[in-house]
């Protein structure tokens, strides 16, 4: 009689771990699969990037979630506005211009087949923030990019997108860009 109760108990605890396992390995994914990873924005409403820094979207950008991590010292955004994407990036950063136009330049071309493109121009956003900015391109895809430095932080800005759609965009995406803002901390 205590071995049959021990064997039931056994039997149930297994199939309560089981049970849980499925819901993991099978409910979870189909929850995630459900939710869409890219979201509408709210026009011409300032979106936090991170570390104090806000950027009004173009015009019909989509969020994607899945790569857009504000926090209080760095952050991260991705927007897609069709099949051109736009980034932002935020991180701590001590040295000058140049430098972080460097960093920017290096993490583009270990792409493999990204090249920097033209000369560095000037750039400075609505709200006094002053940066290089540049272009680059790879078989079938042109990009531009843009880096400002503010108390300690790096912001640098990616865009891609295959020439036709790029180049349609390029001015609201340009206008987004200029209304990089950091917001002091109160």
């Amino acid at each position: 009689m205590k071995v049959a109760r021990r064997l039931l108990r056994n039997l149930a605890g297994s199939l309560g771990i089981l049970g849980a396992l499925g819901i993991v390995t099978v409910g979870l994914p189909a929850i995630d699969r459900a939710i869409p990873a890219v979201r509408p924005v709210a026009a011409g409403v300032p979106y936090p990037v991170g570390a104090g820094v806000t950027v009004v979207p173009p015009p019909g950008a989509m969020v994607d979630v899945t790569q857009t991590r504000p926090s209080g010292e760095r952050g991260t955004v991705l927007f897609l506005i069709g099949p051109v994407r736009y980034a932002i990036v935020v991180t701590p950063f001590d040295g000058d211009l140049a430098a972080a136009a460097a960093r920017l330049e290096r993490k583009i071309t270990e792409v493999r087949g990204y090249q920097i493109t033209g000369t560095q121009l000037g750039v400075s956003t609505v709200g006094g923030l002053h940066g290089i900015q540049g272009g680059y391109m790879a078989p079938g895809r042109g990009g531009r990019y843009a880096v400002f430095l503010t108390g300690g932080l790096s912001i640098e800005v990616t865009v891609a997108g295959s020439h036709p759609e790029f180049g349609g965009l390029a001015a609201a995406v340009e206008a987004s860009t200029r209304s990089i803002t950091v917001v002091e901390a109160a």
